[in-house]
């Protein structure tokens, strides 16, 4: 059975899916089968990056692994059984096409709450949620009192998690391995990093998280996605020499593959 990774915040502009992306190309070219599912329907970002990256090595010539992506199918409601919801059952086909052939299963979900996020949450082997390294994308994990330090109660999305970890546990599933990642770490501002990463540590004591760094703001993301190239394809792209910034985005993937602790993965990039 593949190992379903499950990228969700209901909180736009935290990398989720770049995130999934890197995690999907850096599985795909350690030599594992890595199904792609994007859940956000509107804005397809994940799909999108997918799309482009089988495009650059169609056009190129290339011989570059990559993650197989599978859209949601469409269900007759007529042919639904009495009582199943829609985008369960679309969900679920969708995995299970996937299942046998998988090694993971990379899940990106929009940054919203949707009934098909909430069903991936409940799937998930392992979830990561990415965050933006501040207080505002603090509070959709918990509530932060004005002292920045105590913590006054989850939020909305944690509770979530929560109910479908209970899901999980009824059907009985593994637990879920729950990842927050600091995601766009900048170098200054160090007080506020140190805030938040209190608060972080706290929180994840009370709720049931690990923590990871993930990955500092570069210019370099923006600039991959058209091509569908991800940071370990700049050779490819005909990057003979790497430069210092390029070389810390590619440990900082490598570090956040091992921290996942994903089953039968040694990083060998």
């Amino acid at each position: 059975m593949a190992h379903i990774i499950v990228l969700g915040n209901e909180k736009g502009g935290s990398g989720k899916s770049t995130t999934a992306m890197h995690l999907a190309t850096g599985l795909a070219r350690m030599g594992h089968v890595v199904g792609a599912i994007d859940l956000d329907l509107r804005q397809r970002s994940f799909a999108r990056y997918i799309e482009n990256r089988h495009d650059a090595i169609a056009a190129r010539g290339l011989d570059l692994a990559a993650p197989m992506l599978t859209e949601l199918p469409q269900i007759e409601h007529d042919a639904l059984p009495p009582g199943e919801n829609s985008a369960d059952k679309r969900l679920a086909d969708a995995v299970a096409a996937l299942t046998s052939r998988c090694d993971f299963i990379v899940i990106d979900c929009p940054g919203s709450h949707t009934r098909l996020s909430q069903v991936a949450h409940s799937l998930a082997d392992t979830l990561v949620t990415p965050m933006n390294d501040s207080f505002v994308d603090f509070d959709m994990l918990g509530r932060v009192a004005a002292d920045g330090s105590t913590i006054t109660g989850p939020s909305v999305y944690s509770e979530m998690v929560w109910h479908a970890r209970q899901l999980r546990a009824k059907a009985g599933l593994k637990p879920m391995d729950w990842i927050v990642l600091r995601n766009r770490l900048g170098a200054q501002d160090m007080h506020n990093k140190r805030k938040v990463g209190r608060a972080l540590e706290n929180l994840s004591q009370r709720i049931g998280f690990r923590v990871v760094p993930g990955f500092s703001e570069r210019v370099i993301f923006r600039e991959l996605f058209p091509s569908g190239m991800t940071l370990l394809d700049l050779r490819e792209l005909g990057v003979d020499r790497l430069n210092i910034s390029n070389l810390a985005a590619r440990n900082e993937l490598r570090d956040l593959i091992r921290a996942l602790n994903l089953p039968g993965v040694d990083v060998t990039f």
